[in-house]
């Protein structure tokens, strides 16, 4: 078996109750925007096919007519053929509001799609599926729950779907059926469900105190209380630069990324929108503590959209080298609008753009230093990319030195 990977697409959403699956606020903007286009929609078909339904329909006591709303909505969506414009019944916006608070139920990993075809795109690090060996990338193509006597083949899935499938209560289990383009045949994993609280930042010390490791895992709503109290910490001691890792970040809200990359850059363009109607440039809009801060970034298949916009800005106005893999590539901004029955509408609004102005929807980043993550058996702690990107930095440390910088 063999799939061909066009280049993935990102709708964020964890399955410890989905980071927010297509309801992840992916690049979220305010813009004031008016439709264009007078064509009406003739609405008769569907108005026909709701009355021969309750005519002839074999049990007219299963019609909801609130579920053939929302089913409608959604077909509406799905036609565009763009997996990020979606439709959201109040049931599922509701979770999608709630997984950027950061505490889900499931098994800790981040659901994608990779030519249509629905992929893990980031295990979450001491989660059940980072445990068992799951990897971005990997395919899921059923997903099996004996308890619930449930066994479903992925193919032409919604990705919220998948989630209300994989999520479940602690204790119980859910078996993927795993296809890595690097094997041969596909596998069962049976993974134990388990509640995880994801922190959005995390910070870690390296060469015997001297490098701060900060992690950011997404772009939530904690994570700027969370960067800032990181950043405090951080310039209370007498460090030589920073490693700041955005691998297996998915993203989140745009204005996080705007915020965490005014921290680096004194001033000037950090992402550009562009619309329907026109180009939008978002600036540096804070006062940096960590200006002139010897930097590497670390990046991977799991970075994407937000996580992709601050480690393109820091390079393209920074020179700050990236390390690590090629990034997903998710270069589109989606803009929630909820309604008064509890659903909503996410609707893909602007692409966005580095500050020279190249978009790299899918097409991702390449790091300047390229180094494979590759899992130590003898220590799980080990992290030979987190190696080499002291490394790196270390030499740019030793370059701005003999520069007198």
């Amino acid at each position: 078996m063999k799939i061909i990977v066009v280049r993935q697409y990102l709708l964020g959403v964890i399955l410890l109750a989905a980071i927010g699956f297509a309801g992840y606020r992916l690049g979220v903007y305010e813009t004031s925007r008016q439709y264009q286009g007078n064509e009406a929609v003739d609405t008769r078909i569907m108005n026909e096919v709701l009355v021969q339904l309750k005519k002839n329909y074999l049990k007219p006591e299963d019609i909801d007519s609130k579920k053939l709303m929302y089913g409608a909505a959604e077909g509406m969506t799905a036609s565009l053929g763009d997996p990020y414009t979606s439709f959201f019944p109040p049931v599922e916006n509701a979770r999608s509001k709630e997984d950027l608070q950061g505490e889900f139920g499931g098994v800790g990993i981040q659901l994608g799609f990779i030519d249509n075809t629905l992929a893990v795109m980031t295990p979450l690090k001491d989660t059940p599926a980072f445990k068992a060996g799951i990897k971005a990338g990997d395919f899921i193509l059923k997903i099996t729950d004996e308890k619930k006597k449930i066994s479903k083949d992925t193919s032409g899935m919604k990705v919220e779907d998948a989630v209300d499938l994989i999520r479940g209560e602690k204790g119980t289990s859910v078996t993927l059926t795993i296809f890595r383009e690097s094997e041969k045949k596909s596998r069962d994993v049976t993974l134990v469900r388990d509640v995880i609280n994801v922190p959005s930042t995390e910070l870690e010390w390296l060469d015997s105190g001297r490098v701060a490791l900060i992690r950011v895992n997404k772009f939530g709503e904690k994570t700027l209380p969370e960067w800032e109290k990181i950043v405090s910490e951080v310039k209370s001691k007498n460090i030589r630069g920073v490693v700041l890792d955005l691998r297996n970040n998915p993203g989140g809200y745009l204005q996080r990324a705007i915020d965490l990359g005014s921290e680096f850059i004194a001033d000037g363009v950090i992402v550009k929108q562009r619309d329907r109607n026109r180009t939008e440039v978002s600036s540096v809009d804070r006062e940096g503590k960590l200006i002139g801060m010897p930097l590497v970034v670390l990046v991977n298949g799991g970075s994407a959209s937000a996580a992709e916009i601050l480690a393109g800005a820091l390079r393209e106005r920074l020179g700050t080298k990236l390390v690590g893999e090629k990034s997903f590539g998710k270069g589109t901004v989606q803009e929630p609008e909820d309604f008064s029955d509890g659903s909503s509408l996410h609707v893909t609004i602007a692409e966005w753009l580095l500050p020279s102005g190249k978009n790299i929807h899918k097409i991702g980043l390449e790091p300047d230093v390229k180094i494979e993550y590759i899992q130590n058996e003898k220590d799980p702690l080990a992290d030979n990319q987190i190696d080499k990107a002291l490394e790196v930095l270390k030499e740019e440390i030793l370059k701005s030195t003999k520069a007198g910088i």
